[in-house]
Parts: C-alpha cells; sequence; structure tokens
C-alpha cells in the first residue's frame, strides 16, 4: 500500500530546524521554518485546508501594508472627482494612516478597526462615518484583489451619518441678514433662500444664466476652490443638478438692480465678485457671512442653512416632494423629504387659523352657559 504523501515538503535545515515548502500555481512558496518535523506538517495541512476552502493568500502579497495598497487603489480610481479624491487623500493622511497606514492588510482585524473607529468617533462623528466608507471600500477592493479573504469592516453603522437638525431661519431673520451683507453679496442672502442655490452654484452663476424676461436661473456649472486654493469649475453631477430654477418676482427685481451695478456686462462674467472685481473668494463670502449672522446674535446658522430655510419654506406653501426635489437639484426623494417640516413662521399661520375654531367653540360654549341658566 502506497503511503499517503502530505501537502507540500519539509525539510530538515542546517540550523536543525524544519522547512515547510509548498507549491501554488507553479511557484514554491515557503511556510516558514519549525521546531519540529511534526510541527511543520501541522501547518502545511492547515495551507492545505485554506487551498481547499479558498482562504490562501499569498504569504508575500498578505505583507502589503495598508498604506501601500490604498495609495496604489487611489492612483488607480480614475472615475473620481477632483474634490473627491482630493477628500479621500484627506482622510487617508490626516485620519487613516495614522494609525492602521503601517500595518499589513492581513493583520487589519476587527477589533484593531472598531478601537480606531470609535476613538475617531468620539472626537469627530461625521469624519469617522467618512473615514470609515472610505477603508471599508479600500479593503473590500483588496477581498477582490486576493491580498484578503474578507474585510476586516465589521463595525455595524460605522459608516452612517447622522447629522443634527440644521436650524431654520425665520423670514424676518432673512430679511435681516440680507441688510447685515456688504451690498455687493446681499443678493446671495436672496438667491440661497428663494431660489435655494448652494454656495458652489451661486459661486459659479454668470450673467447668461439668468432670464430676467422669462424671470429664471439656469444652473449648468459650479465654482469650488480646492484644498491647495485652486478654483475649480465643474459641471453639475447628476442631470436633477442641472435645472432652470423659477425667480419670485421681487428677487427677479434684486436680481436686475445687482447686474446693473455689480456684474460685469459680459455673458460669461460672473454675477458675484469682490470688490475689486475678481471672481469672489469663498474664504471673502464666509467671513462677511460670519459677520451678518453675528450681528443678529445666530452664529448657528451656516449659509447652507439658507438653501434649507427657502425648501422648507417652500415645503410649508404645498409644494410637492417632486417640486422640492427640482428646485433643490435632487435626484433622490429622500434628500427631499427633509425639508418638508414644521416652520416657526408656517406654526403660527397654522395656530392663528385654529384660533378661528378656538373662537367659535367659546361661542358655542357661552351660548350654552345661557341657555342653561335661563
Amino acid at each position: 500500500m502506497t503511503p499517503k504523501r502530505h501537502f507540500g515538503t519539509v525539510r530538515q535545515r542546517t540550523s536543525g530546524r524544519w522547512q515547510a515548502l509548498y507549491f501554488h500555481d507553479g511557484k514554491a512558496h515557503s511556510a516558514g521554518t519549525f521546531k519540529s518535523k511534526a510541527d511543520a506538517l501541522v501547518h502545511l495541512s492547515l495551507v492545505d485546508a485554506d487551498h481547499h476552502r479558498g482562504a490562501w493568500i499569498d504569504p508575500k502579497v498578505g505583507k502589503t501594508t495598508f498604506d501601500e495598497y490604498a495609495e496604489r487603489w487611489l492612483n488607480q480610481r480614475n472615475d473620481l472627482a477632483f474634490r473627491t479624491r482630493e477628500l479621500y487623500g484627506y482622510l487617508l493622511e490626516r485620519h487613516i494612516s495614522p494609525s492602521l497606514g503601517r500595518t499589513a492588510l492581513v493583520a487589519l482585524a476587527p477589533s484593531t478597526i472598531r478601537s480606531w473607529h470609535a476613538q475617531l468617533a468620539q472626537a469627530h462623528p461625521s469624519t469617522a462615518a467618512k473615514a470609515y466608507r472610505l477603508l471599508s471600500a479600500i479593503l473590500r477592493t483588496a477581498v477582490v484583489d486576493g491580498l484578503l479573504v474578507a474585510s476586516p469592516c465589521k463595525v455595524d453603522g460605522a459608516g452612517v451619518e447622522r447629522p443634527t437638525e440644521r436650524p431654520v431661519a425665520t423670514v424676518a431673520e432673512v430679511g435681516a441678514l440680507e441688510v447685515a451683507m456688504p451690498e455687493h453679496l446681499r443678493l446671495i442672502v436672496s438667491l440661497a433662500t428663494w431660489c435655494q442655490l448652494r454656495r458652489a452654484e451661486l459661486l459659479g452663476l454668470r450673467r447668461k444664466d439668468i432670464d430676467l424676461v422669462h424671470a429664471t436661473i439656469r444652473v449648468e456649472q459650479s465654482r469650488t476652490v480646492t484644498m491647495g486654493g485652486k478654483s475649480l469649475i465643474k459641471e453639475p453631477k447628476t442631470q436633477a443638478g442641472r435645472r432652470t430654477i423659477a425667480v419670485p418676482e421681487t428677487v427677479a427685481t434684486r436680481i436686475k438692480a445687482h447686474l446693473d451695478r455689480f456684474t460685469g456686462p459680459g455673458p460669461d462674467d460672473f454675477v458675484f465678485t469682490g470688490v475689486t472685481g475678481v471672481p469672489l473668494a469663498a474664504n471673502v463670502l464666509q467671513v462677511a457671512w460670519q459677520r451678518a449672522r453675528a450681528t443678529l446674535g445666530r452664529t448657528d446658522l451656516r449659509l447652507h442653512d439658507l438653501r434649507h430655510t427657502g425648501l422648507t419654506l417652500a415645503a410649508a406653501t404645498g409644494a410637492t416632494t417632486v417640486e422640492l426635489m427640482h428646485r433643490a437639484g435632487h435626484s433622490s426623494s429622500v434628500a427631499a423629504m427633509r425639508y418638508q417640516h414644521a416652520t416657526k413662521d408656517r406654526d403660527r399661520i397654522i395656530a392663528d387659523a385654529l384660533g378661528v375654531f378656538v373662537d367659535a367653540s367659546s361661542l358655542d360654549s357661552n351660548s350654552g352657559d345661557d341657555s342653561v341658566s335661563e
């Protein structure tokens, strides 16, 4: 009877230790050295079992550190927008690599990632969610590439951001904020609120995007500033973002006055510029906004909250979800639904309307008391 052959081979080195060897895809692999022949054979049996259940990882490839793989992963993502790539680079450099970068991929345990996330989430919850999503995406690709058997990202809900409810300005506060802004930037408050434009859409708005005859604004591009200070022009990410918005008549009048005073005559001239005529810088706008909101004691308001306010008020007028999606440039109804909640101004209108019923109820009640007394 032919003796059963073991997977791989073992040989004794001059040091007296036993080396375990095996072949995979025509390549020789060393499984390390062991004190005894029996130990070497046991280890080869484990490697053989990994082969059969599809859990084998090339030892050399498995030593790849997270930093090495993440850099390669990012360089191969040609589909990423510039700002997204910039964000990923920032998250890797500042929040992921300092803790996990030098660790071999195969050594990244769920407990290690859970500890890293918990520490980051304690100080920066939103950033922790973004960083975890990025880490998870990279490690899922590592599984596809055969560097990992399974992703060690096992923290339930770690990639979900739970933003707090954003504040809403009252109608009176919107008017006060507009007055508090520098004259050449007052229209920003109107367009952010009543036309629900994003900051980047406001910065990218050109004279030719505005149709005063039909009182509409066409959103065709946005202008952002990179972390390196470079101005970046880009088209809307989705078809929903490319939209034509109807402008309230009063706002259209304000737009005409602004164009006459502060905007260049060319069709491609930006609607909003600095005092010297150069395209408005994001940091200049931010400083003006911070000063304006401070005068009202509403330092909790972000410029983006004006858009939130406008969409909330639009919902209060009875706008449908589809209509809100159009004005906001949303492709998801989930995003539009968040604006369909009560506002202080609308709540007062409802309260006053209910007051009519309260008065009627009181009259009926008094009438009933009189009849009893008689």
